[in-house]
């Protein structure tokens, strides 16, 4: 059945009334369940990088594993060069083992100077992995703190909220699905949650802007849904002031 425009409008202030209750609620609750998102997602980063720290300096011990088994190579070469030195023929021999020799010596030192960077590397990673852990547990800590302070807040408000919500379910089968979702969207524009507003001492209920007499006569008559001017909220009535 369609509801007139004065229905439509004292729904749209019900759901309102129930919507204002439930942002009080989280408003109480403040930037807490984003913060305590913040920290989880963070910690989560931390424990990345540890992994990454983790896996880095496996495979700089396997690279170290890698170089020391190159210079073994290496010396077994030299030994074996410098043992065909002793029955070369002539100086052209003798001239190409020694160019051979010096080249794995050469090898020899590359390789050992690699093996030692990254050993060096492997304590500063080590030191790195001690001071990220350390704030780890410092944002652990934070952590539990907040969701403990969070859990209390929700718990105090758990069983109103429900209540609230389950309100709010009923209040919004009572209002068409185009004008919810326009309300909805209302809702969301608003810092401070409000999207139907009446109009109080000739100002507009949510943005405090003036609204002409002759707006507020045909808000009064509620034959179709008025919009602020300004800000966009539904006029949905107007507060006579008594004198």
């Amino acid at each position: 059945m369609e509801h007139s425009i004065e229905k439509k409008l004292d729904n749209l202030l019900k759901l309102q009334g129930i919507d204002s209750k439930i942002f009080e609620i989280k408003k109480v609750r403040g930037a807490l369940p984003d913060e305590v998102q913040d920290l989880e997602d963070e910690i989560i980063g931390y424990n990345t990088r540890l992994d990454n720290f983790n896996a880095d300096i496996e495979n700089k011990n396997n690279d170290i594993e890698d170089l020391k088994n190159k210079v073994n190579k290496a010396k077994k070469l030299i030994k074996k060069y410098k043992d065909q030195q002793m029955n070369v023929r002539n100086n052209r021999e003798y001239d190409a083992i020694s160019k051979e020799i010096e080249l794995q010596d050469l090898d020899t030192k590359l390789f050992a100077k690699k093996s030692g960077e990254n050993e060096i590397r492997i304590e500063e990673i080590k030191e790195e992995i001690k001071t990220t852990k350390k704030v780890v547990k410092e944002k652990n800590e934070i952590l539990k703190s907040k969701k403990t302070d969070l859990d209390t807040l929700s718990e105090e408000s758990q069983g109103e909220e429900k209540k609230l919500e389950t309100q709010k379910g009923k209040a919004s089968k009572k209002i068409e699905s185009n004008l919810l979702l326009s309300y909805e969207k209302l809702v969301e524009r608003q810092r401070n949650g409000l999207a139907v507003v009446k109009v109080s001492r000739g100002a507009c209920g949510g943005c405090f802007n003036v609204v002409p007499a002759q707006r507020q006569a045909e808000i009064k008559e509620k034959k179709k849904i008025i919009l602020c001017e300004y800000c966009g909220r539904i006029l949905a009535d107007v507060i006579v002031e008594v004198v």
